[in-house]
């Protein structure tokens, strides 16, 4: 039989993705401080890759301790501008600052994903897409963040490229699940090679 799987997270977003996929899974938040870490990780100059797979291991980890047995999935998605790493913006101020920065501009979404199975972590992908936004005008922006604000503030970037936020942008080079957050393709075909879910 096979093991359950865990993802570590709470996002809808990431579950929704891997039901839609025919995987019987189930969601445990990791509940981490990721700002501290973040911020402890920056400080040593770890590099937005490092960041995305250090707290997605982390995440994966600390289910896995509780969930013996089980294939649990640890996810996160780091924002890289330049070589700077971003995560949520903290405040709707800050998710302004953001956008207008990244107006005009390309910039990198990297997610990781790795995968823990009896405690001991099995497998690991860092999927990379590329966006490129459009120039829009500071009055779009205040009311594209005050229509979205609720959500977007749980998202790296602050935006939502699913929804309304695909109008910041101009192109977008990549996998889409890895533009949402999950790297779903490689996942699901190491399972499959594994014999973790039927193929």
């Amino acid at each position: 039989m096979p093991p359950p799987i865990v993802l570590a997270s709470s996002s809808e977003t990431r579950l929704r993705l891997l039901r839609a996929a025919g995987l019987p899974v189930t969601a445990q938040p990791a509940r981490l401080d990721e700002d501290v870490i973040r911020a402890a990780l920056t400080a040593e100059d770890a590099t937005p890759r490092d960041i995305a797979d250090t707290l997605a291991e982390m995440k994966a980890r600390r289910i896995a301790e509780r969930t013996p047995g089980a294939l649990v999935i640890g996810c996160d998605q780091v924002l890289d501008f330049h070589g700077r790493a971003w995560g949520k913006a903290p405040t709707r101020d800050a998710a302004r600052d953001q956008l207008r920065t990244l107006r005009g501009e390309t910039h990198r979404l990297l997610s990781a994903v790795v995968l823990y199975h009896d405690g001991q972590p099995r497998w690991r992908h860092l999927g990379e897409a590329r966006l490129t936004m459009r120039h829009f005008s500071d009055e779009w922006l205040e009311g594209y963040l005050g229509r979205n604000w609720e959500d977007l503030r749980h998202s790296a970037g602050g935006y939502l490229i699913e929804a309304e936020g695909v109008r910041l942008f101009q192109a977008v080079e990549g996998d889409y699940f890895t533009v949402l957050g999950l790297p779903l393709l490689p996942l699901l075909g190491y399972l499959g090679d594994c014999g973790f879910v039927p193929t």
